[in-house]
């Protein structure tokens, strides 16, 4: 067997002490990762920047401050939690004192250790890029904030960031990153380099475009159009490589089909109706297909095209969209419109400050009100009883989530 499957072997259901299970299973995990293991702590939070137990000092808004105990800790790294819950009967057939796993009672467990290690970070002058959340031989649940606000999301996304002891093999890379280079897992820093060699493609055909004698307005309307139609194939808006196959099987070859052929793509797409053998294509409103203008491309720029085609449009920083906006309108009709394109940076610190940070803190709230109900056991009260910005907020959870990922 390799380390491994050993180590899946001896770990997989672990039901013993929570203390004397968390050491050695991390200690296994780093050998399994093949990264150091964490060093002996030295009680001096200084000096403890790879270490079990490092101390926490929590501070209350009442009361003299506690000390509290990271469980794993590496600085610049990672802050993890560890708990350790049990199955619904031990081996030897009794119930034990833990908190049964996937029950509702485990995942208050796991979510309460999620706030009380964001708690901990507060104790640091600069907080990691990553929370993990552990039971010890069953679960992982990772969550990260790469800009230091200590807004804590979890990664890669809302839907996929809990993971089983049994899928570990598919998670060491990322596990491995987390332990040596967790900012190379930013997505940010993906998008900004997909999104620098896209802006160079494109701003090489803006130019030959432009030396042909087109309008820069033209040239950047008609560029938009493209960006979006490549944006749509690579998130399954279009049917699969719809644009890209077209430009290898039939464009490329044959430039001279390109102008009326996707002036037509367009259309279709802003009327949702078929087109060719393909089908009916979603409809695409919003003005941008309504009255199509087509270019007519050389076979070079036709394979610049593709060049940017063949990039992942989902990585792609949106801000590319806001620049070629600005080059599509006049200066003057600009200046009268007051279109200009904000950063990102400046969009989302508004949105935090006024409307992820508010309903975050509200949601949490809500979270421990129905939490309290749940265990009092009665659903119909905490239906009857919990404020109305439980269900508004109930309502709103998933649109809030997906909006600060």
């Amino acid at each position: 067997m390799t380390d491994l499957e050993q180590f899946l072997a001896r770990w997989s259901g672990s039901e013993g002490s929570e203390r004397a299970n968390a050491q050695p299973f991390l200690c296994e995990l780093c050998e399994v990762l093949g990264v150091e293991r964490p060093r002996s702590a030295t009680g001096d939070p200084e000096k403890d920047d790879f270490a079990f137990e490092r101390d926490a000092t929590l501070l209350h808004a009442e009361g003299q401050p506690t000390l509290g105990k990271i469980d794993l800790y590496k600085a610049e790294h990672f802050l993890l939690e560890a708990k350790q819950g049990a199955a619904p009967a031990s081996r030897s057939g009794k119930v034990t004192g833990k908190v049964r796993r996937d029950t509702n009672a485990w995942h208050g467990m796991m979510t309460d250790a999620k706030a009380q290690a964001t708690k901990y970070t507060l104790s640091l002058e600069d907080p990691p890029p990553f929370l993990i959340v552990c039971d010890i031989g069953y679960a992982f649940w990772l969550y990260a904030c790469f800009d230091g606000s200590r807004a804590w999301h979890p990664f890669p996304n809302a839907a996929s960031y809990r993971f089983f002891l049994e899928d570990l093999p598919a998670w060491l890379p990322t596990l491995k990153a987390i332990w040596t280079d967790p900012l190379s897992l930013d997505p940010a820093r993906r998008t900004a380099a997909v999104t620098r060699e896209v802006a160079a493609k494109l701003a090489e055909l803006s130019k030959e475009l432009e030396s042909a004698g087109h309008r820069p307005e033209t040239v950047a309307t008609f560029l938009m159009r493209a960006i979006f139609t490549m944006f749509a194939e690579d998130v399954k808006l279009l049917p699969e490589q719809l644009f890209t196959r077209s430009l290898k099987e039939r464009w490329i070859p044959a430039p001279e089909r390109f102008p009326a052929d996707i002036q037509a793509l367009w259309l279709a797409m802003n009327h949702g109706r078929d087109f060719g053998f393909e089908g009916k294509l979603l409809k695409f409103n919003g003005g941008l297909f309504a009255a199509p203008q087509a270019l007519p491309l050389t076979k070079g720029q036709l394979e610049k095209l593709l060049e940017a085609s063949s990039c992942d449009w989902k990585d792609v920083e949106p801000s590319i969209f806001g620049t070629l906006l600005e080059r599509a309108l006049d200066p003057k009709e600009r200046h009268a419109l007051g279109a200009h394109y904000t950063p990102r940076a400046y969009v989302e610190r508004l949105v935090k400050a006024t409307v992820e940070e508010p309903l975050r803190a509200e949601w949490d709230v809500v979270c421990t009100q129905v939490r309290i109900l749940r265990e009092e056991g009665s659903p119909a009260k905490c239906a009857l009883n919990a404020p109305l910005k439980i269900f508004r907020l109930g309502i709103l959870a998933p649109f809030v989530e997906a909006l600060c990922l």
